[in-house]
């Protein structure tokens, strides 16, 4: 079989393919091995090496529909989107993201460096590592990503452009769904409830007429405002780390939204990680966390006023007033994604094993009620998040309930 028409590979497809395509880093006659790698939701992912030294690289191949479910069809130019938006990512924070060398738009695969010499975050999470760097990493990831794509420093022709390169309707309508509707009416019956906290979630967030009208307004929002280049999946999974190293992976939701969304996004899964680490009584890793959830938030504003400062182009973004405007929306925007987040991996179909790992009943369905709540403050009150701090004392004082 060659690769002329689209087929979704195995082990030893994607190692032939490596030998016949990828002649810039491998040559004829190597004797390569190949191993599937993923476990994600939607993709094939495989890493091929070179037995006699070790060289490798990564292929990522989509299909026409989802891993998680054959409900979910999804187009398979989010590779191709992915390519381009790693690419533009590597420009704009250079070192943070993988390097990538190949996209094939019939097989529907990237060719990208291999990082299995970095640990996936929530792995680490979970095996209550820490990683001092993380807050530096990540801000200027997003920081630097997010800004520089805005019609602040941009041209606006340009910015528009984009729009439309980055047009994902197939994957904004999965995060439309998952994110924003799903877990907060379960209308199509496919969400994935803790039954021992079945009867509270019906109450508490099931229940809530007023959170649900909340969760309506935060939707129009993330289907309307093109403010920013965002990453669109942006969680612990998304993320490969190392001691003295950060790559942001998998941006195929890339589209252009509120850039509160990534922001959010993050927030929450350090939540997920910070709940964890006090069902099992890490005290230490709570502590990394506590911080670092804070440092994420204040980090982030920093870096936004420096790039404001420095980059913007736009002449009415220089009243008076106005960046500080800017910023306050981008907050409130954060909050209310945390808070979705915070709820949509805890009720939704796609868990997070920070909380489902928990193996005492009793300290998991605190842990869920932990994050449930105060994901509901972050949306109710979202206009309220000026600092890394208000966001933790939503957490830790809601801890202090249960």
């Amino acid at each position: 079989m060659d690769f002329t028409k689209y087929f979704t590979m195995k082990e030893k497809d994607a190692a032939r393919y490596a030998a016949e395509k990828l002649d810039f880093i491998f040559s004829p006659g190597d004797d390569l091995e190949c191993k599937e790698i993923g476990d994600g939701n939607l993709n094939y992912i495989f890493r091929i090496w070179r037995k006699s030294d070790g060289a490798s690289i990564v292929i990522k191949q989509s299909g026409p529909v989802a891993r998680i479910s054959d409900e979910f069809k999804v187009s398979p130019d989010r590779n191709r989107i992915e390519y381009d938006i790693l690419k533009y990512q590597g420009e704009l924070a250079p070192g943070l993201v993988p390097k990538v060398y190949l996209y094939d738009p019939i097989m529907n695969c990237t060719v990208m460096d291999d990082l299995s010499d970095h640990t996936i975050m929530r792995t680490a999470m979970l095996e209550h590592r820490q990683f001092p760097r993380f807050a530096e990493d990540i801000t200027t990831f997003m920081a630097n990503t997010l800004i520089l794509t805005t019609d602040l420093c941009l041209d606006h022709k340009r910015k528009k452009e984009l729009v439309k390169n980055f047009i994902n309707p197939e994957l904004c309508e999965i995060t439309e769904d998952l994110v924003y509707t799903e877990p907060f009416n379960d209308v199509n019956n496919r969400n994935r409830v803790f039954e021992p906290n079945r009867e509270w979630i019906e109450e508490n967030v099931y229940g809530d007429e007023a959170l649900r009208l909340e969760t309506a307004k935060l939707k129009f929002e993330f289907m309307t405002n093109a403010q920013s280049l965002v990453h669109g999946d942006l969680h612990t999974g998304s993320i490969f780390i190392k001691e003295d190293s950060m790559k942001v992976i998998d941006p195929e939701f890339a589209f252009y939204g509120p850039m509160g969304f990534d922001i959010g996004n993050i927030v929450a899964n350090l939540m997920f990680a910070w709940a964890n680490a006090d069902a099992y009584e890490v005290s230490k890793q709570k502590e990394w966390l506590e911080e670092t959830i804070v440092a994420v938030v204040d980090l982030f504003k920093e870096k936004y006023n420096v790039l404001f400062d420095e980059n913007v182009t736009e002449v009415t973004a220089r009243y008076k007033g106005f960046k500080e405007y800017y910023l306050d929306r981008i907050l409130s925007d954060t909050a209310g994604v945390a808070g979705l987040e915070g709820s949509r991996r805890i009720i939704g179909i796609a868990q997070v094993k920070d909380i489902t790992t928990i193996e005492d009943e009793a300290k998991r369905i605190r842990a869920e009620r932990i994050c449930l709540t105060a994901a509901k403050k972050f949306i109710m009150k979202r206009d309220e998040f000026k600092t890394g701090k208000d966001f933790l004392d939503v957490i830790l004082k809601t801890a202090e309930q249960f």
